[in-house]
């Protein structure tokens, strides 16, 4: 039996009541990327306000319109297809990084007041190159949502909570959030944080697609000892750019974001495993170029970072030919 006041699995998120409302002229916030956590995102917020989500294409923003299940509900999307996105306050890129500059030019588009990356690996300054918004910036989220089943039955599943952090300048965006039960603030130092999650990512990412290994199977031997060697290199080269973790502390970071979501398939993995392109070049990418330009060594990540461009799709794959990808 429900809650009080709280509808039975199969209705629509309350968010639908807003829906039923004439659309704005101006949505409060739009989401660019109709992937995984970009609906996690969309479904949230629509319960407490009208928000935009842009699709690669008419078909796809068609499907979102019709209603996707999103943990036990479904979610029907205020969807746009990314070459007639509606004007927005404020825009949250979700895409896959290698589509950053497609989804700045759509953002731009928008006329927004600031557009904020929350994408994997170091993609704020590709945005910026591609977006005059008075406001272009990146954060981070560990918020963690996985898609499954097919096209015509498509299933989001929320994979944990986690905390979003955003820049100074997207406080408006962080009570947003708030307001939809996330999980989020604005942190003053940003940039450190960047390089924490980064961190994670360069030892996980291609190490769990490399080995078609689950996060927590990292852990154990002999994974485990390539995981911390991979830290242990690593982590000079972040420091140097501003880590603000020690050695033993960064290591006990990376073991504890393995451990806590021993479960899941890494994102890099879960591309390889669907023959996309993956995330490798801004993430294991913006390690090499740091090691190069302060002439370090971290030849682990090297061999890791064409193990997994080897395992990539040619020229001419369906994410390389549209014109923003959903995540």
């Amino acid at each position: 039996m429900n809650a009080p006041g709280c509808p039975p699995p199969d209705d629509p998120l309350p968010g639908a009541a807003l829906r039923g409302a004439p659309p704005p002229d101006r949505y409060p916030l739009a989401i660019i990327g109709a992937g995984a956590l970009g609906l996690h995102f969309a479904a949230r917020l629509a319960e407490v306000m009208p928000v935009a989500v842009i699709a690669r294409d008419d078909e796809r923003a068609a499907r979102l319109k019709a209603g996707v299940t999103v943990g036990d509900r479904v979610f029907k999307a205020d969807a746009f297809a990314a070459d007639a996105p509606p004007p927005a306050d404020w825009v949250i890129v979700l895409v896959k990084a290698g589509d950053t500059a497609a989804a700045a030019a759509i953002a731009e588009h928008m006329q927004p007041l600031g557009v904020l990356s929350l994408q994997n690996g170091l993609t704020g300054d590709l945005l910026r190159a591609h977006c005059r918004a008075p406001r272009v910036d990146q954060g981070i989220t560990t918020e963690g949502a996985y898609r499954e089943g097919t096209a015509e039955a498509e299933r989001v599943q929320p994979s944990g909570a986690g905390e979003t952090l955003l820049p100074r300048g997207f406080e408006p965006v962080a009570e947003m959030l708030m307001r939809a039960g996330l999980h989020a603030r604005v942190e003053p130092d940003i940039g450190a944080a960047r390089l924490a999650k980064l961190l994670v990512n360069v030892a996980i990412n291609p190490l769990a697609a490399v080995h078609r290994a689950n996060n927590g199977a990292l852990l154990a031997p002999p994974l485990r000892a390539e995981l911390d060697r991979l830290v242990h290199e690593a982590w000079p080269v972040l420091h140097a750019e501003g880590l603000a973790l020690d050695e033993p502390a960064a290591l006990a970071r990376v073991h504890a974001v393995a451990q806590a979501t021993g479960a899941n398939r890494a994102s890099m993995l879960q591309d390889v495993l669907a023959g996309r392109r993956t995330e490798i070049d801004a993430i294991t990418g913006a390690l090499l170029q740091m090691a190069a330009r302060r002439g370090m060594a971290v030849p682990t990540h090297e061999a890791l970072y064409q193990a997994v461009r080897a395992l990539e799709p040619g020229k001419g794959s369906l994410s390389e030919s549209r014109p923003c990808t959903d995540t």
